[in-house]
Order: C-alpha cells, then structure tokens, then sequence
C-alpha cells in the first residue's frame, strides 16, 4: 500500500508528485537542490507593469554580467503575505515564478514587477526563464 499523508487524496498526491518533477527547460538543479512546487489554481500571467503592493513584502533583484544581487537565497514568505518581486536585469529575458506560474518580461535595465498573494505553501524558484538562471527561492510557510 504507497504511503501518503492521512486525508490527503491519492490525485492530489500524484498532482504534487508531477509538479515537482516538471521544471522549465534549462533549469540548473545543482544551483538549487529544492525545487519542488505544488499544483496552482492561482496560475496565470502577471504584467511586467503589475501595480506594486501597498503593504506586505517586497523582494528586489538586480541581475548584471550574469552575476545576481539583493534578494537571493531561500527568503521566507509566510502564506497569505501580499508580495511584489522587483526584478532588474541588463539583459532582456522572461522572469519566472515556478508553481504560481507568474511570468513578467524584462526590459535591459527597467524593473519589472509581479505582485501576487502568497497562498500556496512550499517552496518555488523563481528564474530568468531564458538564462535558466535561478534567482532566490520563495519558501511559503
């Protein structure tokens, strides 16, 4: 019999398996062992121009020569937290929210911002889609 958590259906055990073990094309798993995510109902594309959070928290990235600044690590969000990701680069690429599926396209040198609510526990990568680089991991919870 597989073991899975009590009360826990066995689809949303294999929904959680998949999620975990899919990722974007080009992702470098030995710049980040953690990269499990979970399935999302809050999936979709945020504008590079999303309006920035009046409160909650707010983590910023700056991307140059390759070498990636500010924000970085595993940053602890709790759930619930209203968060915007301000991310900068002097390179055009696509920066990308693994598990909630937020998108946002970066210009050379102008931020883009994505604000979202944090409601999925877990922890999630966020990258330059493009460069496969990874940027900091969201750790909800």
């Amino acid at each position: 019999m597989p073991l899975r958590p009590a009360g826990l259906p066995a689809a949303l055990v294999g929904l959680t398996l998949t999620a975990a073990l899919t990722g974007c094309a080009g992702t470098d798993s030995a710049a980040s062992p953690s990269t499990a995510s979970t399935p999302s109902s809050a999936a979709g594309t945020a504008p590079a121009s999303a309006a920035p959070a009046t409160s909650g928290q707010r983590i910023e990235v700056t991307v140059a020569g390759g070498q990636v600044s500010g924000d970085t690590g595993r940053v602890p969000v709790p759930v619930g937290q209203q968060v915007t990701l301000a991310v900068t680069s002097d390179v055009a690429d696509e920066v990308h929210v693994h598990g909630y599926d937020l998108t946002a396209e970066l210009v050379p040198g102008e931020p883009a911002e994505l604000a979202f609510t944090a409601t999925i526990p877990g922890v999630f990568e966020v990258e330059l889609h493009d460069a496969g680089t990874v940027l900091l991991s969201l750790q909800v919870g």
